[in-house]
């Protein structure tokens, strides 16, 4: 199993300048600050690690230096930025292979596009942002070229491109220090930024700036749900249609909350003298103590879970209120939509909470870590529309098997259902009124996928390989979205599709749709599945929503 946003910390280096002579029939492309020479592969040309900006540490981003003289090298992947070190729980053997280097010069993006293309052709842009529960990730950890190839097998060729943004406290720091200073949010400014590069500079790529799509997974699907809400960046003005996979817009923070975090990195890097600008000398202790004073805070492997310690947060400017305020106003970008969960996305984040046992220990883990101002009956609700019956929990429909600890399967379900189904329920359910959107759930054999089921990122193969038993139908749904705006629309390549219906369309007995990937076919149901539950995280949500 590929799980994207599972990546491990690496060694501190630099990969600017990277300048080379130019190599006979290398592809290269001039752009106003500087001529990058890629590579071929196959039917693709790739242009890597192009940097899209420029940032000190606790900036915010700005327009990249001139690089003059000769070409600069786009062959090999730009540094990752600095990540967070996890504590994985045991059992997940599945961690990807270490990044080549990480660096604080990280703002760099990387685009696939056809080779053989006339350079003036204007061809859909699919821009991709990756996952990592905003403490970890990387460019790389997606790769779309066989995306691009198969837009090229099926006549709807597009240019593909993923971005590089700033994590854990080098791009979501809090407290009234970063409000001063005006660097808040600085991962999700990074990636407007790069977005504005696309619209600036993805002609010289082939790609046509009025006809782009953004997605992305898990902590990159979140940021897209950000950045289609309205806010002081217009952010939502750079792109035409999103991809949302398993990543809604949750509730964050004010960036004054957590003021004790803030200072505990300066007690941390011995910065907490009060006769200093403890900003100003957090940007210039040395990497390596700022790192490990990092990674002494909670990852989303931790016990907070889902209830994250580096994340966006209401700042009034890029995440300018709560999201259910927004989505209630309809403040946000009225574009197609494509959005989709997986069934038992909430196994993978109960993993660290296996020690939560006794219906005490949970009501209490809800209460301190996710609802500080419910009320006993109100508490009482929740547990009884999450009861602790293994029978009712996730992974769904596996009777009592795989019921790691006495509260797992429970709290699975509720870290799910919060996370995840309510907020994206909450946001279909509204833009479905005044704008195309289709959904999706993704379902899997659990005799296959065992006590994590169909978790957290458990759908990638189904958009970026071909090899599932369902071949190339997920890849072309998103091809087609990519090129028009509409999963439904392709050309046939040997398979009757099924048809996915928009979001508003009765199904079942309900006024809503969502497609159901199973492990060989697609079949569509009513979006009701543990609607009471999910309804009532979203009367809680909208209760203590702020802006």
């Amino acid at each position: 199993m590929h799980l994207s946003f599972l990546v491990p910390l690496f060694a501190l280096s630099s990969h600017f300048p990277r300048v080379v002579g130019a190599t006979v029939n290398a592809p290269t492309t001039s752009l106003s600050y500087g001529t990058f020479q890629g590579l071929r592969s196959g039917n693709l040309t790739k242009f890597l690690g192009i940097p899209f900006a420029e940032a000190g540490r606790f900036e915010r981003p700005r327009e990249p230096r001139v690089l003059h003289g000769l070409m600069q090298n786009a062959t090999t992947h730009g540094a990752a930025c600095p990540q967070q070190k996890l504590t994985v729980p045991p059992g997940l053997d599945f961690i990807p292979a270490e990044y080549p280097s990480v660096s604080e010069d990280c703002l760099t993006l990387d685009v696939f596009r056809p080779a053989h293309i006339n350079p003036n052709t204007k061809l859909p842009v699919y821009v991709w942002i990756y996952g990592g529960g905003f403490d970890v990730g990387n460019s790389r950890d997606f790769d779309l070229a066989p995306v691009v190839e198969r837009s090229i097998e099926s006549g709807q060729p597009i240019v593909a491109v993923t971005i590089n943004y700033r994590l854990n406290a080098f791009g979501y720091l809090m407290g009234k220090e970063a409000a001063a200073a005006g660097i808040s949010n600085l991962g999700l400014r990074d990636q407007t930024f790069a977005l504005r590069w696309v619209q600036k500079h993805i002609a010289r790529f082939g790609g046509d700036s009025g006809r782009v799509v953004v997605g992305g997974q898990s902590a990159g699907s979140v940021s897209t749900s950000y950045l289609t809400l309205d806010n002081a960046l217009n952010s939502n003005k750079l792109f035409h249609g999103v991809w949302l996979q398993s990543g809604p817009a949750f509730h964050v923070p004010h960036l004054l909350d957590d003021q004790d975090i803030y200072d505990s990195l300066v007690r941390s890097t011995n910065c907490s003298s009060e006769a200093r600008d403890t900003l100003e000398c957090l940007k210039h202790v040395p990497f390596e103590a700022l790192s490990r004073a990092i990674n002494d805070t909670d990852s989303f492997f931790s016990y907070r879970s889902v209830n994250l310690v580096w994340t966006p947060r209401i700042d009034g400017d890029v995440v300018m209120r709560d999201p259910w305020v927004s989505v209630r106003a309809g403040a946000y970008a009225k574009i197609p939509i494509v959005a989709g969960t997986c069934e038992d996305e909430g196994t993978l984040f109960a993993l660290s909470s296996l020690n939560v046992t006794t219906d005490a220990q949970f009501f209490e883990y809800v209460h301190s870590n996710f609802f500080p101002n419910i009320t006993g009956a109100q508490l009482a609700e929740l547990a009884r529309l999450y009861p602790r019956d293994p029978t009712q929990g996730s992974p769904y429909n596996t009777g009592t098997d795989f019921q790691l600890s006495p509260e797992f399967k429970r709290l699975a379900s509720f870290i799910g259902d919060m996370a995840m189904t309510s907020p994206l329920r909450y946001f279909t359910q509204h833009a479905s009124a005044r704008q195309n959107v289709w959904q999706w759930l993704v379902r899997a054999n659990k005799a296959v996928y065992g006590a994590l089921g169909a978790t957290h990122g458990s759908d990638d193969p189904i958009w970026f390989t071909t090899t599932t038993s369902l071949g190339t139908q997920g890849m072309d749904r998103m091809l087609n979205f990519v090129n028009t705006l509409n999963p439904n629309k392709h050309v046939v390549l040997g398979y009757t599709a099924t048809v996915w219906p928009k979001h508003n369309v009765p199904s079942g007995g309900s006024n809503s749709s969502l497609l159901v990937l199973n492990d060989d076919d697609f079949t569509v149901i009513a979006d009701d599945f543990r609607k009471e539950g999910t309804n009532y995280f979203n009367q809680l949500r909208l209760e203590s929503a702020r802006d």
